[in-house]
């Protein structure tokens, strides 16, 4: 999890995010392996190596994108198409991940993950777009959406994710070397657009928004198919929008100082 995690970071600086994700990666692998001794790892992966998906067929509809072929969506069967440093240097790492159980027997796990949210999400414009969203709401700072709005993401809380590494270590017998899709799944999924109308309803207020340029290797709709890992080792999300939502917002509004303090002068 140690990683630069910015798409629009990697574009300025794609030397540092190679160097961070893709050799950061390689270099603890090989520590691990002229160690001489077999710890679980787990890599946490991203939706970004699957690139822009051209060819999947997507609907626009009034603030959403939705697939049009892809009721569960996209499972790990995808072919990979690195787009951006960013989804190359992780991509990369993912690679190596998965190799290094196949060619040197060590027992990894390869979560390609979606937006992941949650409590304590210090959120800000270039990654974490629920807690950024969320925060800039409550302190009521700018707020700007690339593209249309309509983008679409499974979205999964974070204790769920805990659960989710956590169960998948309990069967590392089925696991390791095996890569899954994590996040909401299909039942989770919202756009930008609907996910400021649902903080509009807590907040009870209008929350103001811009529009910018489109951002390379945006995605307009990703939905993680989540039932292999399901199969695999019995996780499904348990966390609603709804209600993940509603926690990371008190958490925000009960820990304003934080934020305050953060963006003074911002």
């Amino acid at each position: 999890m140690a990683a630069q995690v910015a798409v629009t970071t990697s574009v300025e600086n794609p030397r540092e995010d190679f160097e961070v994700n893709a050799v950061g990666t390689f270099n603890l692998l090989e520590a691990v392996r002229l160690a001489g001794i077999r710890p679980i790892i787990i890599y946490a992966s991203t939706n970004k190596v699957y690139g822009e998906m051209e060819n999947v067929k997507i609907e626009e509809g009034e603030t959403a994108y939705r697939y049009a072929d892809l009721p569960h969506g996209v499972s790990e069967r995808m072919p990979l198409d690195f787009y951006s440093p960013y989804g190359c240097s992780k991509g990369t790492g993912d690679q190596y991940v998965r190799d290094y159980w196949r060619i040197y027997n060590i027992p990894t796990i390869v979560f390609r993950q979606s937006c992941i949210y949650g409590s304590r999400q210090f959120g800000v414009e270039d990654q974490g777009w629920v807690g950024w969203f969320t925060i800039a709401a409550l302190l009521n700072k700018a707020i700007t959406i690339y593209g249309n709005g309509k983008q679409v993401r499974d979205v999964l809380y974070i204790d769920d994710l805990i659960d989710c590494y956590l169960a998948a270590i309990e069967k590392i017998e089925a696991t390791q070397g095996r890569v899954y899709n994590i996040g909401g799944g299909a039942q989770n999924q919202i756009s930008l657009l609907d996910f400021l109308e649902q903080l509009r309803k807590l907040h009870n207020k209008n929350i103001a928004y811009r529009f910018a340029d489109w951002r390379p290797g945006d995605q307009k709709i990703y939905v993680s198919d989540i039932r292999e890992a399901k199969r695999a080792f019995g996780w499904a999300p348990k966390t609603t929008i709804e209600d993940g939502v509603g926690k990371i917002y008190s958490w925000v509004l009960e820990n304003q100082s934080l934020f305050t303090k953060l963006f003074a002068g911002g």
